[in-house]
């Protein structure tokens, strides 16, 4: 069964991929930008107040 994603922030969500060892490569107005060695894609992160459900799944994903 699949589990439900939390609302957050999104630097809440920052936070939480920083831990999981994503480090902030810039911000270029309201979106920071995450980046992992070893994965060539790039996580936009946008500075809302809250982050819906579907942009949480697709970051994760």
């Amino acid at each position: 069964m699949a589990e439900r994603l939390r609302l957050c922030s999104g630097s809440d969500a920052i936070r939480k991929f920083q831990r999981a060892g994503w480090s902030v490569m810039r911000q270029r107005g309201s979106h920071v930008m995450l980046v992992k060695s070893g994965y060539e894609y790039t996580l936009s992160i946008p500075q809302h107040d809250e982050l819906g459900p579907g942009l949480l799944r697709k970051l994760v994903r």
